[in-house]
């Protein structure tokens, strides 16, 4: 593949019009952010957590269309309580030899809360154009070198959709000789319309010990019961001089729809490749100490 077939790739994906069908969105979006730059928006706080943000008038939340070949698909999804939606945008698709790219972005539609929705699809957006941009350099580094095999798969799921939850994972699945996996997942309160984050659940950073030691607990409990599962931890024999200590404060995590805290690994991080994004189930008993509330956990 040449440079010219490259920059012609990214020009296409940069230089997308708007669909015809979304217009009407994009017009709206516009005007709701005009009038929200001329008032102060407060957005209702998690307790002592602030979750506010920026008010951005954005385009993009209509997602990405390309040329007859890679036509763009949208699709509803009617499960989220009648209120809160996420848009499907099978932005871009490409396959040549042996590149593939398959990038697909969410976008929130519903919240009342438009700085929260704006800024989060901002961020999916920004998230998938950088993944993007990313590979066209990296598969022109590879042609400048001879070739080679890559693949990047990004989308999302909605791993949980209650009443009062929306938590929406996104996943990259990178594919150099071998593929590595992140997820990252926004929770959402749909009725008081506020992100939540991990820390603003419990009322110090006690919660950081108390999780890493109980899931610690569960990685060798399964590799007592199943020596197939295996992970990076004290108490399981393994040549590895770096073994998993403690969560991060902000660990990718959701709240299952039965209302328990999930926190999430990539792969490689606690265990090897064919463990997969590995999650734990927190037992809320271990947790009701220092939780600011059950409102969420339970």
């Amino acid at each position: 593949m040449n440079d010219k077939k490259i920059n012609q790739l990214k020009n296409e994906y940069m230089s997308i019009p708007i669909p015809a069908e979304l217009e009407f969105k994009v017009k709206k979006s516009l005007k709701e952010g005009k009038k929200a730059m001329n008032k102060k928006i407060y957005i209702k706080r998690l307790l002592a957590t602030a979750a506010s943000a920026a008010v951005i008038a954005i385009s993009f939340t209509v997602g990405i269309n390309t040329n007859e070949a890679l036509a763009e698909t949208l699709s509803d999804i009617p499960v989220l309580g009648g209120i809160v939606k996420v848009l499907t945008f099978k932005e871009y698709k490409f396959s040549e030899k042996t590149y593939d790219v398959d990038i697909e972005t969410p976008a929130l539609d519903g919240l009342e809360n438009k700085s929260l929705q704006n800024s989060l699809n901002e961020k999916y957006f920004n998230e998938n154009k950088e993944l993007y941009e990313q590979f066209i350099n990296d598969m022109k580094s590879l042609e400048e070198n001879g070739g080679g095999h890559m693949g990047v798969s990004s989308g999302y799921v909605v791993k949980t959709d209650t009443d009062k939850i929306l938590s929406v994972g996104r996943y990259i699945v990178n594919t150099v000789g071998s593929s590595s996996t992140t997820f990252r997942y926004d929770t959402i309160d749909k009725k008081n319309e506020i992100l939540i984050t991990l820390p603003s659940l419990f009322k110090d950073e006690s919660y950081v010990d108390i999780i890493s030691s109980n899931i610690k607990e569960q990685m060798v409990e399964q590799h007592n019961k199943d020596e197939n599962k295996f992970y990076w931890v004290e108490g399981i024999e393994n040549e590895l001089a770096e073994l998993f200590e403690k969560i991060s404060i902000n660990q990718s995590f959701y709240i299952s729809s039965n209302g328990k805290l999930i926190i999430s690994f990539d792969k490689y991080e606690v265990a090897p490749g064919y463990m997969g994004v590995v999650e734990f189930e927190i037992p809320t008993e271990i947790l009701k100490n220092i939780l600011v509330s059950n409102e969420y956990i339970y």
